[in-house]
């Protein structure tokens, strides 16, 4: 009888599975296997928003898993080595893996495949698990990757997509595999109160609800920071509880401009990821150096303290800010505006910001979180790196009614729409009625320094 062992990582799910569906087609018997990596622990990247939602999933895969006759196996510590050990414990001949992108992922891939091929075993790595596209599918002349999105997003549409693999009915798991306790929620601290629920059945759920209600409307309302016409799938993607090509697939069959834009944000997503792959050292430096002298010291360490906390004294911002910490998630025209102020008009290094939302963000992601930051910051793949996000003016167009703002800045509750997002206008007696701090910098002196700094005499 043959035995395979499946490795999940970010792919939670048994719908739309290359490596589950590779593994039972190959044996009789499966070993689905998830490991804790202290490692990830140890670089800070177990957030606790993400731990409880890890927790969420892998409660909801061992249940699909169950409903099949099969169940997950956990185990914390070296993957190559908890692997290597359910290897030998199944008899298994061979372990399945979905690719992955960043340098940690591939040195985890090389490993493995060494302490397996040394006891006579094989390590199948699968593209298009995590992604819709792989990350080195398609390439431009001359180049290992490409730099700027509108040309990749020409080639990504023309590529074939794999079809969506349908969920096995049966999965037969060898008795005697010794498995941990799942993670779970409740045991975490410091979670985020608003945090979403994970698990495959909740994302399939949303994507499902979403496709249906609100994917017409999503051309001309993903801005729109009050309404949130956003699918909110982003966690659901990051841990793999909805495949990627799946939703492309669904969205086209959808059609529509709405489904349509989708589409295309699911690309960047494959953009960024194909920029990681090739470049690996970006999750750090510069895509492209700009020569900047980030602001430092006691005043730039007072600035970035104000903008984790929603104290800058721009209300938009703020608002963001505290959606983030109160729902470990942020809109994505948040995201921008958030990241322009601190890079531009703070003139602070977009790695402080980058780090501050991999503590709290559910949707953390290496590729995603550093290369946007880098792009909003002007040392990534944006052709127009000197661009500034006004956050009176965006403010306006993205929240005319200041319902976002006042949502997440009850300080700011009793403004009309006029006022709500320049506060520092009001008349005196009136200004002093809100507990609300004054901008940390005029925009002009702020948008003066960057020029300054990025273009000097």
């Amino acid at each position: 009888m043959s035995v395979s062992v499946v490795l999940f990582t970010s792919d939670l799910r048994v719908h739309d599975h290359p490596p589950l569906c590779a593994a039972l087609g190959r044996g009789n018997e499966i070993v689905p296997l998830f490991v804790r990596d202290p490692a990830v622990d140890r670089v800070g990247f177990a957030a606790p928003n993400r731990l409880a939602f890890l927790g969420d999933c892998l409660t909801a895969l061992d249940t699909a898993l169950r409903d099949r006759g099969g169940r997950l196996v956990v185990r914390s510590g070296d993957p190559v080595a908890e692997v290597c050990a359910v290897v030998r414990e199944a008899d298994a001949d061979e372990v399945h893996l979905a690719a992955g992108c960043t340098a940690f992922a591939r040195r985890r891939e090389d490993r493995l495949r060494r302490a397996l091929e040394a006891d006579g075993r094989r390590l199948h790595v699968h593209d298009g698990v995590v992604t819709a596209l792989p990350a080195g599918a398609v390439t431009p002349a001359r180049s290992d990757h490409y730099a700027v999105f509108t040309p990749y997003f020409r080639r990504w549409s023309r590529e074939r997509l794999r079809e969506p693999l349908a969920a096995p009915r049966t999965i037969h798991v060898p008795p005697g595999i010794r498995s941990e306790d799942f993670p779970t929620r409740d045991a975490v601290p410091s979670v985020s109160p608003g945090l979403a629920s994970g698990g495959e059945r909740e994302g399939r759920r949303r994507l499902t609800a979403w496709l249906g209600r609100h994917a017409d409307a999503y051309g001309t309302r993903h801005d729109d920071l009050a309404g949130d016409a956003t699918s909110r799938l982003s966690p659901h993607l990051h841990f793999g509880t909805v495949s990627a090509a799946e939703a492309v697939h669904r969205a086209r069959s959808r059609g529509g401009a709405g489904a349509e834009a989708f589409v295309r944000q699911l690309c960047w997503r494959d953009f960024h990821h194909q920029v990681l792959a090739a470049r690996p050292g970006v999750a750090v430096d510069d895509y492209r150096p700009r020569d900047d002298a980030w602001r430092r010291g006691k005043e730039a360490e007072a600035d970035l303290r104000a903008w984790k906390e929603g104290r800058t004294g721009y209300p938009v911002v703020d608002a963001a800010m505290r959606q983030l910490a109160h729902e470990g998630w942020m809109h994505n025209r948040g995201r921008l505006l958030t990241a322009s102020f601190l890079t531009k008009t703070l003139y602070v290094d977009w790695r402080a910001g980058a780090r501050h939302f991999l503590e709290l963000l559910v949707d953390g992601d290496i590729a995603d979180n550093q290369l946007n930051w880098q792009w909003v910051a002007g040392t990534g793949t944006d052709t127009r790196p000197n661009r500034v996000l006004n956050p009176v003016t965006q403010g306006k167009r993205y929240d005319p009614e200041g319902v976002y703002v006042r949502r997440w800045v009850p300080e700011l509750e009793g403004l009309e729409a006029r006022a709500v997002h320049e506060p520092w206008k009001l008349p005196g007696p009136e200004r002093a009625r809100y507990d609300y701090p004054e901008p940390l910098i005029g925009l002009s002196e702020g948008l003066a320094r960057f020029r300054h700094a990025r273009a000097p005499d």
